[in-house]
């Protein structure tokens, strides 16, 4: 399998909006898809997270970036889903805010 191939996605393709939280690996992105779900016995509004790594062929997102993905074929043992669009830019200071996070978790 050639790298240099465009990803094709399909019309009837699940999309989602996403927001970067790593850009450490070339062409792969780790997003997050945050949505609230209601607790079954208690009824409570629970927040939930789900993790997806993402082909970013040109590597244009950064962390902190909304994106828009789309499901597609395999591409790796991880990767199924691959960014369409930049939705909204993350401002400058972001990118600092999470990597000041990271740092302070790791000296703990």
């Amino acid at each position: 399998m050639s790298t240099n191939e465009e990803i094709k996605v399909g019309e009837n393709a699940p999309h989602r909006i996403a927001v970067v939280e790593s850009a450490s690996r070339e062409k792969t992105r780790k997003v997050t898809i945050q949505y609230v779900s209601k607790h079954a016995k208690y009824g409570k509004y629970v927040r939930k997270r789900t993790v997806l790594h993402v082909h970013d062929a040109k590597n244009e997102s950064n962390v902190g970036d909304r994106v828009e993905i789309a499901e597609c074929r395999p591409i790796s043992r991880t990767k199924r889903w691959t960014v369409v669009r930049i939705v909204e830019k993350a401002p400058a200071k972001a990118e600092m805010v999470f990597e000041a996070d990271a740092g302070s978790k790791k000296k703990k």
